[in-house]
């Protein structure tokens, strides 16, 4: 089958890797599979003109809203996938709900992260229930052996003689959404009381005006180091050298940090949303949190043995 996929590709984000895995899968499934960003289209109308030209004969997109309303009106069968935002954010805006909800009305079937994002669409749009399907993300982590771990603690300017180094990661781009700043003073804090921990930001400069704010407020914390966008096979040598890795997003679908974290065996501190909640299991698989002083109360009391309840040991 020849089929169209879009998608938003703003390059290392979240639903960027995750287009990228579901191609990949459908196309060793045998199918033909045509990976386009929504962003490149502005209309309905422009996805007909492309469904003609390259004789597409289903389609399929990642976020109801962004990527689901360009399919609409076709002749050609399509389903959604949730990309998270979506069902956490847009639903909440009245023009974006009512034009998700046709979308639903239209789309053969849609695919869930998670339970608890099925249930939110369901509270949105009765009307999709029965075509709702949970699929859990699939992941893979490939460490590259020869990363090392020393040079990038200096050029993260990360005093290396520390006893008992733990450096807490947090993996995003730099946007609003992945809420960088909410943990920034109670680490620096703490820093400053024990000068071992350390805050390392990972991730690349979605947002330009909000990426100067965030350079600007790490660059007076002490203890809060931020790097830009890495090698996946980079990034994910860092994960395993490192003490924890922390979430602390406003909304997620389903976060490949974590479950890269999970894969590694590294202990995952994570903000309690209902996306994070639906992954880790509270004192079994991480810890969740409300707020960044119980984070912080939290990691100082358990110390060392935060690894180990992380990791249900």
């Amino acid at each position: 089958m020849r089929l169209l996929f879009l998608a938003v590709l703003r390059p290392h984000t979240g639903n960027a890797v995750t287009a990228q895995r579901v191609r990949a899968h459908l196309e060793a499934a045998g199918h033909v599979c045509v990976l386009k960003d929504a962003f490149d289209f502005e209309s309905p109308s422009e996805i007909a003109n492309l469904i003609l030209a390259e004789n597409f004969e289903a389609a399929l997109a990642l976020h109801l809203y962004r990527g689901g309303r360009l399919l609409q009106g076709h002749r050609i069968p399509f389903g959604v996938i949730f990309g998270g935002t979506d069902v956490n954010e847009d639903a909440n805006q009245r023009d974006k709900n009512t034009v998700m909800g046709r979308v639903l009305e239209e789309a053969r079937f849609a695919v869930a992260f998670t339970e608890s994002m099925k249930e939110m669409a369901h509270a949105q749009w009765p009307h999709a229930k029965g075509k709702i399907y949970v699929q859990s993300q699939g992941i893979a982590t490939t460490p590259n052996a020869a990363f090392n771990w020393n040079t990038f603690l200096q050029r993260s300017e990360i005093n290396q003689s520390a006893d008992n180094l733990h450096i807490f990661l947090l993996i995003c781009g730099l946007r609003q959404v992945k809420d960088p700043l909410y943990l920034v003073d109670a680490f620096s804090e703490w820093h400053q009381e024990e000068p071992n921990v350390y805050l390392v930001i990972v991730g690349p400069e979605v947002d330009p005006v909000f990426t100067r704010e965030v350079k600007a407020k790490v660059k007076r914390s002490p203890g809060v180091r931020l790097i830009g966008e890495m090698p996946q096979e980079d990034l994910h040598a860092v994960v395993k050298n490192c003490f924890v890795v922390v979430n602390s997003s406003v909304s997620e679908g389903m976060s490949a940090a974590i479950l890269e974290a999970m894969d590694l065996e590294v202990p995952v501190l994570a903000r309690n949303i209902p996306g994070n909640a639906a992954v880790v299991k509270h004192e079994v698989t991480g810890l969740l949190f409300s707020n960044p002083q119980v984070l912080v109360l939290s990691a100082k009391r358990q110390n060392d043995r935060i690894a180990y309840s992380c990791l249900g040991a």
